[in-house]
């Protein structure tokens, strides 16, 4: 009668905590972004629950029923891909709705990419500010702008893809000597953190192509007063 946000590995399976697989055995549902992902921890863990399918694609469709479903005395877990569900993945609307309702709510501690990222990056983290994935395209010039004078260390999401361009516009916005930490592939086989000024950790990437999941870190203006 509760619905139980669970953190998953962002990489290494053995990063779940013994709590998260508690709930997802003792679950009546669980909910999963990707349900063949999730079905390989399922799996993993010995838990045969089979996931049903709960995405940015179908979450509003989908919310009012599920919240019935916890109303009516069951208990349903939400597990996303990879990390803490809300944070950057499907959860908020869902959170939301049960909160609304009268449903209890309980997000369980675990996995996430951005506090390993920031920690590792030897820049403050003391203060930040998580901007997650930047609009691709509409807004993207303006939400940086808006950033030009932020203080706080601020972290950022990206696909391998676009990381040697996001830090190229970077490098416009904040200047070439604004220090940056790049993580890839947290908690895997080829964990890598490149550190540098944003001309430094541009030269590398050049050079080698950045694969895998990204967090970027880009140091905040520091106050000359």
């Amino acid at each position: 009668m509760k619905l139980y946000i669970v953190p998953t590995p962002i990489g290494n399976l053995d990063d779940m905590t013994f709590r998260a697989v508690k709930i997802l055995r003792e679950a009546d549902i669980i909910l999963a972004e990707d349900t063949r992902k999730t079905g390989i921890l399922l799996k993993h863990y010995s838990i045969p629950t089979h996931p049903e399918s709960y995405h940015k694609f179908n979450e509003h469709k989908n919310t009012e029923r599920i919240v019935g479903h916890i109303a009516a005395g069951k208990t349903v877990a939400l597990a996303s891909d990879a990390g803490t569900p809300g944070i950057s993945d499907p959860g908020f609307l869902l959170v939301r709705h049960c909160i609304a309702q009268g449903v209890e709510v309980e997000c369980l501690p675990g996995a996430t990419a951005l506090i390993p990222a920031i920690v590792d990056s030897g820049l403050p983290c003391d203060r930040f500010c998580f901007e997650g994935f930047l609009p691709q395209k509409k807004g993207r010039q303006k939400k940086l702008a808006r950033l030009t004078d932020e203080e706080r260390t601020m972290i950022f999401y990206e696909s391998p893809y676009r990381t040697l361009k996001c830090l190229e516009q970077f490098a416009d916005v904040f200047g070439e000597d604004r220090r940056v930490s790049v993580s890839r592939e947290l908690s895997k086989i080829h964990e890598e953190t490149v550190r540098g000024t944003l001309a430094e950790v541009i030269a590398h990437f050049r050079t080698a192509e950045p694969r895998g999941e990204i967090v970027i870190i880009v140091n905040g203006k520091e106050n000359k007063t």
